[in-house]
């Protein structure tokens, strides 16, 4: 390879490096703090080689991966967002998991991590294939990893049969694509194409990618899911590992013009208006705060398919890349500072705090973390001075450009809908306590608290300076060739 292909790789290289270290030293000396820092110390390095790898222009190894700006764009969030959840998750396994197994938890945190990034450059249904399962295969075992109680055991078992179901689905439709165009690589694939085979195999494919992003009415897994992993982990879980499927589709929509088939145009459309009404209705009806944001999260999925619909609407998909790239970061930061929050909360506490009756009262007793959480209720409500303000405004500026109003009423009902409950929560943490408020933790977690205090300011800053991260997705885009 070339000495610009290296340079490119150089991100991947220093995380998988750092991966062999840290097994290495959980082998030879165990010591949580040990294992944790040494894993912010490895994806702060990795994110320090970002740059360096843009700089080397797009590049191509072997058709198997495409290591660009926009691949680069997503790898930032992946790492900013797996540095969170080791800060996050530190004092909550101090709390919840075995002595002996604490230091494994970050091993699986830099695979699936690095999964997730394999996943961004991908260029080649092998490529995805590995990325996603590398992914999946490590959250199996972070869902499931406190050893108290079954919640989290049973929901990483519904996570491991459906998933594996869905990964089923994939590879025969890549199986059909293969025999229909003789190649897995996504250049190759004429999304415009009348092939049965071709057709088929793409469908099986996007239905696999819907349940991945627990789209209606592939979303029946999220919610028992989210409410029984531990904290840190379902906001990773909500994050990166939909991250990692939204840059393959964007890719792929890009380099084969798939949504030009009418058929699926229609269908994708469908889906994403079902996901932004049905999601946000189903969480009207719940009073458990996890639940509540895991069916958010199909809504605002929903959402972001007007973006990834934009993209085969128009001839030149780059606002809606951007406007994609833009929605997806703010929706990072949006769910990363929520679920920070309750995981500041949960850690010490007898059981994680979930009802919304245990919010009674926060501002009252912790009112650093019910500003956060606040302010990540907003943001996820659409609500001006956010992010998630700015986010919207964008879908709805690129859904006008291609004039996809089924879509933009969807977005407005979903979002008026969504007001309610994200409300309901602020007005939670405003009202008197009652008796069945659970008291603030015993154990302080100074990194979680650092954590989410900088993610809820993040969310207010760049909810009104947006320009830094609208310049970067900008700049993405364009080396992308948007």
């Amino acid at each position: 390879m070339s000495a610009a292909a290296w340079s490119a790789l150089l991100p991947y290289l220093v995380l998988t490096g750092a991966l062999l270290v840290l097994l290495l030293v959980v082998s030879f000396r165990r010591g949580h703090a040990l294992a944790m820092w040494l894993t912010v110390a490895a994806l702060v390095a990795t994110l320090a080689t970002l740059p360096g790898s843009n700089a080397a222009g797009a590049q191509s190894i072997d058709g198997f991966l495409t290591i660009d700006a926009f691949a680069n764009f997503f790898n930032g969030l992946f790492v900013l967002t797996a540095i969170v959840t080791a800060l996050l998750g530190y004092r909550y396994l101090d709390a919840r998991a075995s002595r002996a197994h604490r230091e494994e938890f970050y091993i699986l945190l830099l695979s699936a991590t690095l999964g997730a990034m394999t996943m961004a450059s991908a260029a080649h249904f092998a490529a995805f294939l590995l990325g996603l399962e590398i992914v999946s295969i490590s959250l199996y075992a972070m869902i499931a990893y406190p050893e108290e109680g079954q919640a989290p055991l049973e929901a990483a078992m519904k996570y491991l049969v459906l998933s594996g179901v869905a990964s089923t689905t994939m590879l025969f439709g890549m199986a059909l694509v293969y025999a229909a165009v003789g190649t897995m690589a996504f250049g190759a694939v004429l999304g415009a194409s009348s092939d049965p085979l071709l057709i088929a195999g793409q469908v099986m494919i996007l239905a696999a990618v819907a349940f991945k992003l627990s789209l209606v009415p592939f979303h029946m897994w999220t919610p028992d899911v989210y409410q029984g992993a531990p904290a840190p982990v379902t906001g990773f879980v909500a994050t990166v590992s939909k991250g990692g499927v939204l840059a393959v589709l964007l890719r792929y929509l890009v380099e084969t013009d798939l949504l030009s088939h009418e058929a699926l145009f229609l269908a994708v459309s469908l889906i994403a208006i079902v996901s932004m009404v049905v999601g946000n209705v189903l969480a009207l009806l719940q009073d458990n705060l996890k639940r509540i944001l895991a069916y958010s999260s199909i809504a605002h999925i929903g959402y972001l398919l007007i973006a990834v619909l934009v993209v085969s609407a128009l001839a030149t998909p780059a606002m809606a890349l951007e406007t994609g790239m833009f929605y997806l970061a703010g929706y990072f930061l949006m769910t990363l500072a929520a679920f920070g929050a309750m995981t500041v909360l949960s850690t010490g506490a007898p059981s994680d705090t979930e009802s919304l009756a245990a919010y009674a009262g926060l501002y009252w007793r912790r009112p650093v973390l019910a500003a956060v959480l606040t302010a990540a209720a907003l943001s996820l409500a659409g609500i001006p001075l956010t992010v998630g303000f700015i986010a919207k405004f964008y879908l709805f500026a690129a859904g006008i450009e291609a004039e996809l109003w089924a879509l933009l009423w969807a977005l407005v009902i979903g979002s008026a809908i969504g007001i309610y409950y994200y409300l309901r929560i602020v007005f939670s943490m405003i009202r008197t306590p009652d008796d069945g408020a659970v008291p603030a933790a015993s154990v302080r977690s100074i990194e979680g608290i650092a954590a989410a205090s900088v993610l809820g300011a993040a969310i207010v800053v760049f909810g009104i300076f947006p320009t830094p991260v609208i310049d970067v997705a900008r700049d993405a885009v364009r080396a992308f060739g948007g």
